[in-house]
């Protein structure tokens, strides 16, 4: 009998970060009401980090807003930012920074397996590193463990990949 299995990931596409700030950086530096606000949007994708900076804690608030809306017509789940503390900067500003989040994080990885566990179906999950490996006989079984997991929400975007038969 073939074994069945799909790979649970949570990963952001940097090209479509990097579109998206690039729109909203040109965005920001036209809009009249954040002119002369020193506003910046930088990626650090080695960090998988952006840095937002502004005049003030409200400029910052609408520097957010334009970057989300970017963001979200690029199709990048919001789910994914994690946004620090917002804190004091040179000259006068405002920074804060927000972390992209790839890979799940070991205790969501836990509360992932262990709502398929309770959920009774016939299949096994394994943490592999920053992912959980669903592995069982039945192709329909897997698919209503994709289709609890949607349901539940675990405070992370989530992507089911590698649907295959071994």
């Amino acid at each position: 009998m073939p074994d069945n299995s799909f790979d649970i990931v949570s990963e952001v596409s940097l090209p479509e970060v990097s579109n998206a700030v690039q729109q909203a950086l040109k965005e920001v530096h036209q809009r009249y009401d954040l002119k002369n606000s020193h506003s910046n949007i930088e990626l650090k994708e080695k960090e998988n980090m952006l840095i937002l900076t502004s005049a003030d804690e409200f400029k910052l608030k609408a520097v957010t807003e334009v970057l989300e809306g970017k963001l979200v017509k690029r199709k990048v789940p919001l789910k994914a930012l994690d946004f620090g503390a917002i804190q004091p900067a040179a000259g006068s500003t405002v920074r804060q920074e927000v972390k992209l989040q790839q890979g799940i994080p070991i205790e969501k990885a836990r509360e992932i397996v262990k709502a398929i566990k309770e959920s009774k179906k016939k299949v096994q999950a394994s943490i592999n590193a920053d992912m959980v490996r669903v592995s069982g006989r039945d192709r329909d079984a897997l698919q209503e463990v994709i289709q609890l997991l949607r349901a539940a929400d675990f405070g992370i975007d989530m992507q089911f990949t590698n649907y295959r038969t071994n």
